[in-house]
């Protein structure tokens, strides 16, 4: 099922005249479930009900030990009891940044359902061993790009891509292994915020912060939920 479709004839073409009335839900307290990771799995699930084109697609924001943020999508690949896991390059600008600074906020902009999720906290490596357990699941071309892509570094051209993966593809056979360089970070957040859009932008924000350093993100104790003002 598509949540899109081409916008009419006679639509606003200025910015300031863009408007959306977001009217497909409330989020009272009494909606909300026990814990961080039971909210944030029926809201997944929710929106792979209705067919949201990459549910698990978030905005991964980062910033270095010169304070200088920086922003991009990646895609969820767990969420346990420790937090939110993702991979990557670990010499790309994120993997910098996060080992100088590992702190990180994640948002899921699940626009067509007028929701999304924004989560805070500390980031922690995914263990060797996670890491190359998932690395072995991935489809073989996307492992022999992992060993091609010196991620985030300038490049003179599209040419370099293609012969730096030609040449690695030649090296390895279908065993491509784990590089020393590619790994994953998990965010174990401080707060996870659930929004729902109402109408008159009065928003519905409710947010689980960890109110226990030891608290898991399925513990029903250890967070306290806070309403804030859209």
């Amino acid at each position: 099922m598509s949540l899109w479709s081409p916008p009419p004839e006679d639509a606003p073409r200025r910015l300031a005249d863009l408007r959306v009335s977001y009217d497909a839900g409330t989020l009272l307290e009494s909606d909300l479930l026990a814990t961080p990771l039971a909210q944030f799995s029926a809201w997944f699930d929710e929106a792979l009900r209705v067919g949201l084109p990459e549910p698990n697609a978030m905005i991964v924001a980062t910033a270095g030990d010169d304070g200088v943020p920086s922003a991009r999508t990646v895609l969820l690949k767990e969420a346990d009891s420790r937090g939110f896991a993702f991979y990557t390059n670990l010499g790309s600008r994120k993997g910098r940044e996060i080992a100088a600074n590992p702190r990180a906020s994640l948002v899921f902009p699940w626009f067509a359902m007028h929701r999304q999720v924004v989560v805070v906290g500390d980031v922690m490596p995914v263990p060797r061993e996670e890491a190359a357990a998932y690395f072995a699941s991935r489809p073989r071309g996307s492992r022999v790009g992992a060993w091609t892509s010196r991620q985030s570094e300038v490049i003179d051209g599209r040419d370099i891509l293609d012969e730096r993966y030609a040449e690695i593809d030649d090296r390895f056979g279908d065993d491509v292994p784990l590089p020393d360089f590619w790994g994953g970070w998990i965010v174990r957040p401080a707060t996870v915020e659930f929004w729902q859009g109402r109408e008159s932008r009065l928003h519905d924000r409710l947010r689980f912060r960890r109110a226990s350093a030891q608290a898991a993100l399925d513990a029903a104790d250890g967070w306290v939920v806070e309403r804030l003002s859209p």
